[in-house]
């Protein structure tokens, strides 16, 4: 598509978009009477509209039938998760068994390893990327201590060539076989939260695959962002938040996968409570712990209602807008549009003031781009914020920027790029 770097170009974009009318079913932050643009879906994603009905149907409940809303009601509490799992598993390319709601992303990413880290002789590292979201990093540290070894170590990082701000693929699959029979589990992000780059999983998954190791992801930046099929891909497991792309409302509650192949595995270790001993005779309360067939066998507290009825709310709105597939079409041009617009900035102010780090190749990047302002990063982000356009600094000189297509148009990344170079040219003088 030949970009136009006007007001009625992006208006027409828009017009033309068919997911334009979810924008009206999301809640955008104001300040004094204005809204914002909203660029920062890869943090906190935007309240939808019904999630105030949603809960107040959980709420009303939990008033009026107490505790038997367990078994009482429309949405039986016993059961709810179900009805999540249904709409759940297309987002990430599951069957619905093999998906469930429950905890949030660090404490799932433990309970996961606790089953599928299982280190052994010479076999006991763990190969990960450089630069992977700090919570991740401290939860395999820990993992590793757990089991004796020094993380020094145990942890093998694949970084990004000298210069460079994203990993090639052949450089991961290099570093998994050079180190393969030591290798217990390969366990990557999704998305990279700093640079926006979409790993190529399917192939990191053969590669751990072939050199013996069980393979895993976070997905905190890719669920509800860039089509998944964790099935298809013979992933072993992953886990997500839902706050981000996925709206669910902060600290929303996480998701896993386990791949089927492993359900009747009965040597995985796990740490094990009562609402994940099989459904149908939990209430016996009897010894010995059984485990619910599918993912659902790895709960451990039970479910956690309010925060997945905000879920719930979310994940109806993927399912209007027909799932993943509508979504990545509408969030390739936006975020080329922005890549365009950027562009256009550093052309106005005659040098690359912003340079973007995020991958060019639409198959190598989601919604986001991130840029590393060259001057006064700060202030610009400051001035970008006082002016009603809201994305996310992160140290020590990279703004984020996100377009999420439930919600983003054409025309908030045309008045990003006219603000930011009015912004650097203030600045400038």
């Amino acid at each position: 598509m030949n970009f136009e770097n006007n007001l009625s170009f992006a208006q027409q974009l828009d017009q033309a978009d068919p997911l334009r009318e979810m924008r009206s079913q999301f809640l955008f932050p104001q300040h004094n009477g204005k809204e914002f643009i909203y660029l920062c879906g890869n943090s906190l994603g935007l309240q939808p509209k019904v999630a105030q009905e949603v809960m107040q149907v959980q709420l009303d409940n939990w008033k009026n039938l107490a505790v038997e809303g367990w078994f009482e009601g429309e949405t039986p509490w016993m059961f709810y998760h179900k009805e999540l799992k249904k709409l759940m598993a297309p987002i990430v390319g599951a069957k619905a068994a093999e998906v469930c709601p429950m905890n949030t992303l660090t404490v799932n990413l433990h309970l996961l390893m606790v089953s599928f880290y299982r280190p052994q002789g010479k076999r006991f590292k763990i190969i990960m990327e450089a630069g992977a979201f700090p919570s991740d990093q401290y939860a395999i540290e820990s993992q590793v201590r757990f089991h004796g070894y020094d993380p020094k170590e145990a942890i093998i990082e694949v970084k990004p060539k000298a210069g460079a701000y994203t990993l090639e693929t052949e450089a991961i699959l290099q570093e998994i076989a050079a180190n393969g029979d030591e290798i217990a589990l390969v366990l990557f992000g999704g998305v990279n939260y700093f640079t926006g780059q979409w790993y190529d999983m399917p192939a990191i998954t053969k590669a751990g695959h072939a050199v013996g190791a069980t393979v895993g992801f976070d997905l905190a930046h890719a669920a509800g962002n860039v089509p998944l099929k964790l099935h298809d891909w013979d992933i072993d497991f992953a886990c997500w938040c839902s706050y981000k792309y996925q709206n669910s409302g902060p600290g929303g509650i996480s998701g896993i996968f386990v791949h089927e192949k492993h359900f009747a595995d009965t040597s995985l270790h796990r740490f094990a409570g009562w609402w994940g001993y099989q459904e149908a005779q939990r209430f016996k309360m009897e010894k010995g712990f059984v485990p619910e067939a599918g993912a659902d066998g790895w709960q451990v507290s039970c479910t956690q209602v309010m925060p997945m009825a905000l879920y719930h709310a979310s994940l109806q709105l993927f399912e209007k807008a027909g799932f993943i597939e509508p979504l990545r079409n509408k969030s390739k041009t936006l975020t080329s549009y922005l890549f365009y617009v950027i562009n256009e900035v550093n052309k106005k102010l005659g040098e690359e003031q912003y340079h973007i780090i995020t991958p060019a190749t639409e198959a190598d990047r989601g919604a986001q781009v991130s840029i590393i302002a060259k001057a006064n990063g700060k202030q610009v982000f400051d001035q970008l914020v006082a002016h009603h356009v809201l994305g996310d600094w992160r140290e020590p000189n990279v703004i984020r920027l996100s377009p999420v297509p439930l919600y983003n148009s054409f025309e908030d990344i045309y008045r990003t790029g006219e603000l930011l170079l009015t912004v650097s040219q203030q600045l400038n003088d």
